[in-house]
């Protein structure tokens, strides 16, 4: 992976439990587009996600943050992932925002 000099948007009020959901969302679409991740991991990271962040709106929120930060975008990773026949995700990285 490159050396990222960022760090992940977080709330200090979730729990080490729910943190760790998030994060690994993170790390999953920095996978994607880093290295490539096989579909079923990322999918698995994604509903974990969701039952930390189930509101869509919310879901938005934290995406956007994480996007601006990194420059990489969990809805394209997602409609990549629903969209493949393949068992693995790599992502181009000019489908991110930077």
């Amino acid at each position: 992976m490159e050396n990222k000099s960022y760090s992940y948007p977080m709330d200090y009020d979730w729990t080490k439990e729910e943190m760790t959901k998030v994060i690994n969302l993170w790390r999953a679409v920095e996978l994607a587009y880093e290295i490539g991740i096989k579909k079923e991991q990322f999918m698995i990271s994604y509903r974990e996600f969701k039952e930390v962040i189930p509101s869509i709106g919310e879901e938005k929120k934290w995406c956007r943050q994480f996007e601006s930060i990194s420059g990489y975008s969990v809805y394209a990773v997602y409609q990549e992932a629903k969209k493949l026949d393949k068992k693995n995700i790599f992502m181009d990285k000019s489908k991110g925002s930077r």
